[in-house]
């Protein structure tokens, strides 16, 4: 496969503005001609190597920063928004979609927004919504998608809560921490007999952690519990930079970042990433050093891009019985869809069929990449006979190029291509010709219809 042309210009400007330097300043530090880095960050050309190297040594820049990013997210979330049937007659080459993403990136979240806000309208319609008739309503994105993309825009990594979290964990002993930052607040701790996970009583200074919850996920709601009371500063600073649409937005998010800080103090981000790296991202290994639960883990491994110190890119999912994602996130290429389920010729479906087992997939992609997927079921017993259990299924997969660095792996015939099984993302946006599972037809293919004969599907996807 010939090497894709590495084109940055946001990027690159981003960077120049960050370090307050000029254009002709910024092209002598990097050994290259004004006119050659105007091109550059307008990407009329690809970033030289000669470029990547002195970004590198001049600064210190994480090279690899330059083709990861919003690009890659925001191609697939367009070419989603553009398998609505609305569009049905506009088709737009994946070419130029990568060209606003990188020349126009604002401009890409705009129609994004656009076509959500259409989304929810139409949908609203459909159900007689009435508070569309109310005077002073305005459509606005879910509070809940608003935070979603936050997140997934932000790379899932939120640098300054990670490191906050990272000190507050700094001897080892989170949970003992977590205790005396309570204690200090005048705050004790019980662990009582109550199907309510978590609950604080701040008239009577008390936390009721569940004793029918799991001990990991008591640890996790205890550091939750003191994020929001101790780090308000830096999650309203943080909250304050995402300029959320709505009040409800910024609280759910709220509640996510002090998720993030509780996940990111219970697996601290250096003491993680060399464990990681010496079991080989063995997951039960994993949970047994840190007192961790599966999903933790594995949601944990995928928050791993800290510039200068990034760990393997994993992309992460979690799915409900009825195949819908609930959880999404990839610092891969591989991208989810924003609405609806995954591919249903990916493992993670067929985790509800082996409860406590990890199941292994080499997957092929229609981009050609090439991937390892670990997938297992998650049970969350409601705590009582009387009480539902939650089921989902969680993935975790990387690029087959990190193989060796994964314990799953082994015994795996990485080099053969037959080995590869074929899913995609989402049918509309997938081009395969021959999948057996589609449910709709692709976006950017024709189709031809045989009144005299049918195969798997009743119509041929052309070219």
């Amino acid at each position: 496969m010939a090497t894709q042309k590495l084109y940055a210009g946001v990027k690159l400007r981003e960077t120049r503005t960050r370090l307050g330097l000029t254009q002709k300043a910024f092209a002598e530090k990097l050994g290259v001609s004004l006119p050659y880095l105007n091109q550059m960050e307008n990407n009329n050309r690809p970033v030289s190597t000669g470029v990547v190297l002195a970004l590198a040594q001049e600064f210190g820049f994480d090279v690899a920063e330059l083709s990861t990013g919003d690009a890659e997210r925001l191609v697939t979330d367009m070419r989603e928004a553009l398998a609505d049937p609305v569009f049905s007659d506009i088709a737009p080459p994946v070419a130029d979609l990568r060209l606003v993403a990188s020349n126009a990136p604002a401009l890409a979240r705009g129609f994004l927004e656009l076509h959500r806000a259409y989304r929810q309208t139409h949908e609203r319609l459909a159900s007689l919504d009435e508070a569309l008739g109310r005077e002073g309503s305005a459509v606005q994105a879910s509070p809940w998608e608003e935070v979603r993309d936050f997140f997934h825009y932000c790379d899932n990594y939120i640098d300054a809560v990670d490191r906050a979290a990272e000190h507050f964990a700094r001897d080892g002993q989170p949970e003992a921490a977590a205790v005396a930052a309570l204690d200090g607040l005048g705050i004790r701790v019980e662990i009582v007999q109550t199907e309510r996970i978590r609950g604080l009583d701040r008239a009577a200074g008390r936390l009721a952690l569940s004793a029918f919850a799991p001990p990991s996920t008591r640890r996790f709601q205890l550091l939750h519990q003191v994020a929001l009371l101790t780090q308000g500063d830096l999650l309203d600073a943080t909250l304050d930079l995402a300029r959320f649409q709505s009040d409800e937005a910024r609280q759910i998010a709220k509640i996510g970042l002090a998720n993030y800080f509780a996940g990111a103090a219970l697996l601290p981000y250096s003491r993680f990433l060399d464990a990681a790296r010496e079991t080989r991202h063995d997951l039960e290994r994993l949970a047994v050093l840190f007192g961790a639960s599966i999903e933790q883990v594995t949601h944990r491994l995928s928050t791993m891009q800290r510039p200068g110190a990034k760990g393997v890119p994993f992309f992460f999912v979690r799915v409900d019985q009825a195949g819908t994602i609930t959880k999404r996130h990839s610092a891969t290429r591989l991208q989810f869809a924003r609405f609806g389920g995954a591919c249903p010729l990916w493992n993670v479906h067929r985790a509800f069929e082996t409860p406590g087992r990890f199941l292994r997939q080499l997957a092929q992609t229609p981009d050609g990449v090439r991937y390892i997927s670990l997938a297992r079921d998650v049970s969350k017993p409601g705590g009582s006979f009387h009480e539902p259990t939650r089921r989902y299924a969680i993935a975790l997969g990387c690029e087959i190029k990190h193989a060796e660095a994964l314990v799953y792996a082994d015994g795996l015939d990485v080099a053969n291509a037959t080995a590869f099984e074929p899913i995609g993302i989402s049918c509309r946006i997938c081009d395969r010709v021959g999948c057996h599972q589609r449910s709709v037809p692709p976006l950017e293919r024709k189709l031809r219809i045989d009144p005299d004969g049918r195969g798997v599907l009743p119509y041929e996807v052309g070219s």
